[in-house]
């Protein structure tokens, strides 16, 4: 009696699902104020909203007075679930650069949120290093409230700053200027030099530093 030898069965294909990588939970917005000034820290924030409690009127920061800005800051503060607002200092900027100190000031603003977000969406283009799932949004400040609402933080926290910094040297004029390079922060930089929250790593800084240096000789 002969034995027929079965043919060799072909492996199985594992059928391939589709990955989903969005999901229910706490979605948190992030977003930064104060790359562009010549002085202070950059700041960034973050906030879980309540969908329970909205706020009307959340639209990128740049596009409301300071008043009506003031005004959302109290109100996210008061109705969001949970906000956290963090700085890089003008140390780590100069030792890091501005891109990298950003990024390190938005992950210490998720990590300082009192509950973990199922997801982050960031403002730009670029992430920060997180434990969670992200996701960039170029012009997210103006189209997701969450990020709106963290816009408003960071712009808030940081002119708060520079009224105290203008307090410590008002030659500068940092009331008026936020610390960007006007042509009124830039004659004071060239007459006074720059005072110790200056970013010495940024170009006009670095030059009027010198110009003192040459002078003092």
């Amino acid at each position: 009696m002969s034995s027929k030898r079965s043919a060799p069965t072909k492996p199985r294909l594992l059928q391939q699902l589709p990955l989903c990588w969005d999901g229910p939970g706490l979605m948190a917005g992030v977003d930064e104020a104060g790359r562009g000034p010549l002085v202070g820290p950059v700041v960034a924030a973050a906030v879980i909203l309540d969908p329970q409690q909205p706020i009307a009127g959340l639209v990128d920061s740049k596009k409301l007075s300071p008043r009506r800005r003031e005004q959302l800051f109290d109100e996210i503060r008061a109705k969001a679930l949970c906000c956290s607002v963090a700085e890089a200092s003008v140390q780590e900027i100069d030792e890091l650069n501005i891109l990298q100190a950003t990024l390190l000031a938005m992950r210490r603003a998720v990590q300082g949120l009192r509950l973990k977000p199922y997801k982050v969406l960031v403002d730009g283009n670029r992430l920060p290093q997180l434990d969670v799932l992200a996701e960039a949004i170029v012009q997210g400040d103006a189209l997701v409230p969450a990020i709106s609402a963290a816009s408003i933080l960071a712009k808030v926290h940081r002119d708060r700053w520079c009224q105290t910094l203008h307090a410590q040297y008002p030659d500068y004029g940092f009331d008026a200027h936020k610390g960007y390079g006007t042509s009124q922060h830039l004659r004071a930089l060239q007459f006074h030099g720059p005072c110790p929250e200056h970013r010495r790593s940024f170009a006009p800084v670095r030059q009027a530093q010198c110009a003192l240096e040459m002078k003092s000789c």
